[in-house]
């Protein structure tokens, strides 16, 4: 069976409802694909969420939260003192989005540093690692670079790293850091699932082909540029077809997250590049089209029966 990691932070997740309710949910950018992809899989792989979190009722019920969608919490370090960060998204009519944090000192800020009951050699365990630019922005400079070192050292060894570069600019020291870390993952990422926004944004490149031609300076690789409804592009094989829109685009929260599990997963299980593409695109538009960063428990069961 297939071993794959996330690695990242999961958080408390408040989603506005109206100016004085608010849903309380379960998130975080490389958790919410560790959820699709287990659902996705069922059966065909083991999903470990890598992170850390405290000892507290949230942590608990983080770990709840996994256990429900079959993810394994083996990797799962916990620390005394530190709790899980917060986050609170408000929609406006457009179903785009706005993020406010609580995380400067959360447990996952702890991951694979001194204070850590797990370190960087459970990696050579997995098939598969995916990480994110919030996975490393979050870390220490020191730990973020052991991480880095940590993957390359994986990954010339047969293991397989995807990245997806999902900028938060507040989470990083500086524009260089984020340009140059990026810059630093891209070099070796065997699975490249970036979006077009973010890569113009941290490497102000002038449009979506600029982007391409900086991501495939070596050649073609396997991956995709996320570009929104408009739909994939392939960085392969430039895969041709027609991606549908969503309907009614309500909550645009983990449209990145979901689409690189349906990519994920779809590699994983030998699909084609262009049925990869398709289920990545469809499964985006399908959780746009919902409040909060997972699809409701009767939604993920039909996904998972699609996919059986």
């Amino acid at each position: 069976m297939t071993k794959i990691a996330c690695i990242g932070e999961v958080m408390i997740e408040l989603s506005l409802q109206t100016a004085e309710t608010a849903q309380i949910g379960i998130a975080g950018d490389t958790y919410n694909t560790a959820v699709y992809l287990a659902h996705l899989l069922q059966g065909r792989a083991e999903v470990q969420y890598v992170t850390a979190l405290g000892q507290d009722a949230f942590s608990d019920r983080i770990l709840a939260h996994m256990q429900t969608h079959g993810i394994a919490q083996d990797c799962v370090a916990r620390h005394p003192t530190k709790t899980p960060g917060l986050y609170a998204i408000e929609t406006d009519d457009q179903g785009e989005r706005r993020f406010s944090y609580w995380r400067s000192d959360s447990a996952a800020r702890t991951l694979f540093g001194p204070e850590c009951t797990i370190d960087l050699n459970i990696l050579t365990q997995f098939d598969l690692v995916y990480v994110s630019g919030i996975s490393l922005a979050i870390l220490p400079p020191t730990q973020r670079h052991a991480l880095i070192e940590a993957l390359i050292y994986y990954q010339a060894r047969g293991g397989i790293v995807a990245y997806d570069s999902n900028h938060r600019p507040k989470l990083w020291e500086s524009p260089e850091i984020a340009r140059e870390t990026n810059a630093v993952m891209w070099d070796f990422a065997a699975l490249a699932l970036p979006s077009v926004d973010d890569e113009m944004h941290i490497f102000n490149d002038a449009n979506a082909a600029d982007v391409i031609a900086r991501l495939c300076k070596h050649g073609p690789r396997v991956g995709a540029l996320k570009q929104g409804h408009l739909g994939p592009y392939d960085l392969e094989q430039d895969t041709m077809q027609t991606y549908g829109a969503a309907e009614n685009v309500i909550d645009s929260t983990a449209a990145g997250d979901s689409f690189n599990a349906g990519f994920l997963a779809g590699y994983i299980a030998g699909a084609s590049v262009g049925d990869r593409l398709m289920q990545a695109h469809d499964l985006a538009a399908q959780v746009v089209q919902h409040r909060g960063a997972i699809l409701p428990d009767a939604e993920l069961v039909r996904l998972a029966n699609r996919q059986g």
